[in-house]
């Protein structure tokens, strides 16, 4: 069986922040510029100081320039506060920390975006830029944006993730302005071309970052029905989340935090499941569900194991696909 994608292949990525960025890099080192497509979730993103913020977006793309922080998982390397610093001596809202190089971003987007360019536009702007060479793309150029119902109150995502440090349990979650948006149009045009080779959804939260891109119109049934096959990574290794609150998530929406029950959240829309070796005698049960398994090392702490699970995650697709 063939475990190579052959340069005329296509490879979409589905990704959130920290996590799915990891592997997104992993993809391109090895894939050839023209061959990768990572959507990116932009249900976090929300209006902040006056300005557009995209996380989940920014996450990928500082990742992909190479110039993200890495301690941290967010923002840029050698960053400074300044801003942030006199924002607070001014007695602003300083919850969500701006960097001041990071805050040229968010000028430039919203700027873009006020003189009536789409997210996607901008993004492929910023991305030149940054000197990206493959294409990443926001799921939607409408405003779709996650509300998170807790015991205490309904709060944005943001709200709950960053302010609220996710401490709030959590009851519900909803997708506003999910049913108005519309798929972005490249994304929607490659689920159904015959150069799609493999349909991967990056390690990243199944609830925020991943749920918002397959809710949008079109996009499950699109990726239900494509040749190419499905794979998700686990975003969670012996029973906890790698980054984020996607095991706390799960425990509050009364779900075991298991790698399981991940693939059997994702269901029939799944050709195939990456899990990690912690997790492998979890194997049996996934493979009952009717997904084929792959047991890999999915914790990514280096560039080379970024590049390492990119490379198993490819060769378990193709794989796949000449099945």
């Amino acid at each position: 069986m063939s475990s190579e994608i052959l340069p005329s292949e296509t490879i979409v990525a589905l990704s959130g922040g920290v996590g799915g960025a990891k592997l997104a890099l992993g993809l391109a080192k090895h894939l050839a510029d023209e061959q990768l497509m990572i959507i990116a979730n932009t249900a976090d993103d929300f209006e902040h100081l006056g300005l557009s913020i995209s996380p989940d977006l920014d996450t990928v793309m500082y990742t992909l320039a190479g110039i993200n922080n890495t301690e941290q998982g967010w923002g840029l390397a050698n960053e400074s506060w300044n801003t942030m610093d006199a924002l607070e001596q001014l007695g602003g809202e300083t919850w969500f920390r701006l960097g001041d190089r990071d805050l040229a971003t968010h000028l430039e987007r919203s700027t873009r975006l006020r003189r009536g360019e789409s997210l996607s536009d901008v993004t492929q702007y910023l991305c030149e830029q940054l000197n990206i060479g493959c294409r990443l793309l926001p799921m939607t150029d409408d405003p779709v944006r996650t509300l998170v119902v807790t015991d205490q109150e309904q709060l944005s995502f943001q709200e709950y993730f960053v302010r609220e440090q996710c401490q709030p349990k959590v009851l519900s979650l909803d997708f506003a302005g999910i049913e108005q948006a519309t798929a972005q149009a490249e994304f929607l045009n490659v689920l159904e071309s015959d150069q799609l080779q493999a349909i991967i959804i990056c390690p990243s939260n199944p609830f925020v970052s991943v749920e918002p891109i397959l809710s949008l119109a079109g996009v499950r049934d699109r990726m239900k029905n494509s040749k190419a096959p499905v794979i998700a990574v686990s975003p969670i290794v012996s029973g906890a989340a790698i980054k984020g609150p996607a095991a706390k998530m799960m425990r509050e929406l009364n779900m075991p935090s298991t790698v399981s029950a991940v693939a059997a959240y994702y269901g029939d829309l799944l050709d195939g499941f990456v899990l990690d070796q912690r997790d492998q005698e979890m194997e049996p049960e996934i493979a009952a569900m009717g997904v084929a398994t792959s047991v890999q090392q999915t914790i990514m702490t280096s560039l080379d194991d970024r590049i390492a699970l990119a490379q198993s995650v490819l060769s378990f697709a193709a794989d796949l696909a000449s099945q």
